[in-house]
Order: C-alpha cells, then sequence, then structure tokens
C-alpha cells in the first residue's frame, strides 16, 4: 500500500528533534508573526482562530493548512499595537480555552452523575 503511516500524522519526529510549536516574526509588519504548529489539522487551527477572534487587541488572524498529507498548521497572528505581541494573545487564547475544556468536562460530570442518580431507581426492576 502507498499510504503513509498513521503514526506520523500526530507523533512527533524526535529523531529529527521536531518541535509541536514554532514562531517566527514578520519581517514587514512589526506586530505579527507566524506560528507554525506540527501535527495539528483543521480542528486546532479552527478553534484557536475563533478564540483569538474574540480578542480585543488583535487585529487580525488566519491559518492555512497546507496539504492534507502535510500535518502541519501555519497560524498567522497580527495584533492591533506593538506593545502586545503575537505570543501572548496565542497563550492567552489557549489559556482561555484550557478554562473552557476544564468548565465542559465538569458541566458535562454533573449532568451524567446527575442522569444516573435520577434514572438509578428504574435499573433492575424487571429481573
Amino acid at each position: 500500500m502507498n499510504a503513509p503511516e498513521r503514526a506520523l500524522s500526530f507523533l512527533l519526529d524526535e529523531d529529527n528533534n521536531e518541535q509541536k510549536i514554532t514562531y517566527s516574526a514578520d519581517t514587514k509588519v512589526s506586530n505579527a508573526g507566524t506560528f507554525t504548529i506540527n501535527k495539528e489539522d483543521h480542528t486546532i487551527a479552527n478553534l484557536l482562530r475563533m478564540q483569538l477572534l474574540r480578542d480585543p487587541s488583535v487585529r487580525f488572524v488566519g491559518y492555512i493548512h497546507p496539504h492534507p498529507l502535510v500535518h502541519r498548521i501555519d497560524l498567522k497572528i497580527q495584533t492591533a499595537s506593538s506593545t502586545v505581541a503575537p505570543i501572548d494573545v496565542l497563550q492567552s487564547a489557549t489559556e482561555d480555552l484550557a478554562g473552557e475544556t476544564d468548565h465542559l468536562t465538569t458541566q458535562m460530570t454533573e449532568a451524567i452523575h446527575k442522569w444516573k442518580k435520577e434514572n438509578q431507581s428504574g435499573i433492575g426492576q424487571f429481573n
């Protein structure tokens, strides 16, 4: 078969010292830069893009997934002023998403426990 190994789409190549994320500052715009995030796709890219667009200090954010067989995204961020760095807004967006994920996990766990408690009495009646 001519398909690449599936593990290559999500495991970093430690033999070649592959990094999860790298940053390169834009040479033409002072408050912009590009993050290259390896072994990710549209799922995380769109999530980060939408979270970054909520931040009023972000002027522009966009991403490109070069090819379906290339497991990398390039995330471009430009901030509204030179006092706020793209690295700072990405870190803030990541922390906000982590908080939202924790909240969602807590709400889901509580809903499952509530459902089990409400439906526990009906289990085993027909045995």
